[in-house]
């Protein structure tokens, strides 16, 4: 890993660890506020690499349209899901129900 990505993911885990309980984001919204929009999969990379970071609430960040397409780097089949059940967002067949309240945008809250 370059120093680049390096402070690419610093950034991430940032924005990541703001990202507020019962609320979630997206990876591209993520890459957008860190002005690199079209570094989506990055911020996923980054993501995967946070699971030993206790800090950094990986689960709270999915796709662009709520799917957990990062659930498969936890421990367990249903550990994102279940983390983000406890926050009392509902999630149905690998998808956060009601998305768009559940939404927190990093480029309009910070």
């Amino acid at each position: 890993m370059t120093t680049d990505n390096t402070n690419f993911f610093q950034k991430v885990y940032e924005v990541a660890k703001r990202i507020p309980y019962g609320r979630v984001t997206s990876y591209g919204a993520i890459a957008k506020y860190l002005g690199a929009a079209r570094s989506a999969r990055m911020v996923g990379w980054a993501m995967n690499g946070s699971h030993n970071m206790p800090d950094v609430p990986a689960h709270r960040v999915v796709n662009k349209i709520g799917l957990l397409t990062g659930k498969h780097h936890f421990d367990g089949t249903t550990l994102m899901q279940q983390l983000l059940e406890s926050e009392g967002i509902e999630v149905i067949d690998n998808q956060i129900v009601n998305f768009e309240k559940h939404f927190w945008d990093p480029g309009k809250e910070l």
